[in-house]
């Protein structure tokens, strides 16, 4: 039995070969999910078979591509229960190779390159996908070409260079860094492993979901609060609990999916307030919270009919907030986490307060990456309150051109 049997169109249903390499939807641009064909899955796997495989993401084997993996031992991170609220868990991505949650999707979107036979990978990153590609690409053998705003934090930078990567630093955000590879990728011969330009990414932040469950008894929270720029975590964590139920590891129950993202770029709670099904392009996009200043996910589509579905909600926290949460889980639960994982701190903090989330809620917090990437950026902020740079309106993150 091949895995996957096919890809999809989120947007049309559109079919398309999973047996050549492929980027979104030919037909309107919609991303692709990998599909599988579950009931025979169901037939043949229990969470019972899972128990006792490595400790690594690709523990979920059926429900991953059929492909030898990449792999430097990602996935499979802590789920720390908090010391400071009874209810609350902290999954700890910043424990994955390369300090952070981008491992995952890029150790299968790299095992799927080195399967269909590309050479030669590029990507607009705001920081850590950049490294978690250079590494996967070293260890694969394959060129990686990458994007980034030259205000990244440090560590980013140096790590791909080290990983022997085509660094290319750019005077702008994300959009811009996006609008550059979208420009050579055809005449250099790149294939663009940007966020949801391609259907993998998608199936190794999947694996998120399906953590959560095992780690918590097969059971899901009432709530998962999640940074969010790109959001495929998001994404690939609603897909997990679709795939887990049909498989019937798991009941209908869904959390209440929560997108948090930067006052100063917040595209999908502006989006959300709005009751809008589709985001705008942020203006200024400003937070030290690097792989928050996304100003157009490319799935904000997916990302606010997830929370909708799940009544969820989208929300946003100021510098301040963040750097105060940081702190605070430095002191208190001893996790250094990034200022994208602080955020969700702060978000659960707001929730608690306005009755969204209750005492008794068993919540779910994903720091995404490691404080330790961001010493730079941190002792910036100790210090002066530096000016962050604006972008040129050129491009929407990661959208087809």
């Amino acid at each position: 039995m091949a895995r996957p049997t096919h890809l999809e169109c989120t947007r049309c249903g559109q079919r398309l070969n999973a047996g050549t390499a492929q980027t979104i939807c030919p037909k309107d641009g919609g991303v692709l999910y990998a599909r599988y064909e579950l009931a025979s899955i169901k037939r043949m796997v229990t969470p019972a078979h899972i128990t006792g495989r490595p400790c690594t993401m690709w523990r979920y084997a059926e429900v991953l591509p059929e492909a030898e993996p990449v792999s430097l031992g990602e996935g499979f991170t802590p789920m720390l229960p908090s010391r400071e609220y009874a209810s609350v868990f902290i999954k700890d991505e910043g424990l994955n190779p390369t300090g952070s949650f981008k491992a995952r999707g890029l150790s299968a979107a790299v095992t799927m390159a080195r399967h269909f036979g590309l050479k030669k990978l590029a990507i607009p990153s705001a920081g850590n996908a950049a490294g978690a590609l250079a590494a996967y690409a070293a260890a694969a053998g394959l060129e990686a070409h990458i994007f980034m705003p030259k205000d990244v934090p440090m560590a980013n930078r140096i790590e791909s260079e080290f990983y022997g990567a085509h660094v290319t630093l750019v005077n702008g955000l994300i959009s811009d860094c996006a609008r550059m590879v979208g420009e050579r990728k055809e005449k250099e011969g790149w294939f663009d492993v940007s966020t949801l330009k391609e259907p993998y990414r998608v199936e190794g932040k999947k694996t998120m979901g399906y953590e959560v469950a095992e780690q918590l008894g097969w059971k899901l929270p009432q709530g998962i609060i999640y940074p969010t720029g790109g959001g495929v975590g998001l994404i690939g964590m609603w897909k997990a609990f679709e795939e887990m139920e049909e498989l019937g590891w798991i009941g209908s129950e869904r959390p209440q999916m929560v997108a948090v993202q930067a006052e100063g770029c917040a595209p999908i709670v502006k989006a959300w307030d709005e009751g809008k099904t589709v985001s705008e392009m942020w203006p200024n996009a400003a937070t030290r919270a690097a792989g928050l200043r996304v100003p157009k996910a490319y799935g904000d589509y997916i990302i606010l009919e997830i929370l909708k579905k799940s009544g969820g909600v989208a929300v946003s926290v100021t510098e301040e907030e963040i750097m105060d949460a940081l702190r605070r889980w430095a002191e208190v639960e001893g996790i250094f986490a990034a200022p994208e994982g602080a955020a969700a701190l702060a978000a659960y903090r707001k929730l608690r307060a306005n009755g969204f989330f209750s005492s008794d809620d068993k919540v779910v917090l994903f720091n995404t990456g490691t404080g330790l990437k961001y010493l730079d950026t941190l002792a910036e902020s100790q210090s002066s309150r530096r000016e962050l740079p604006t972008s040129r309106q050129i491009a929407g993150i990661i959208g087809p051109y």
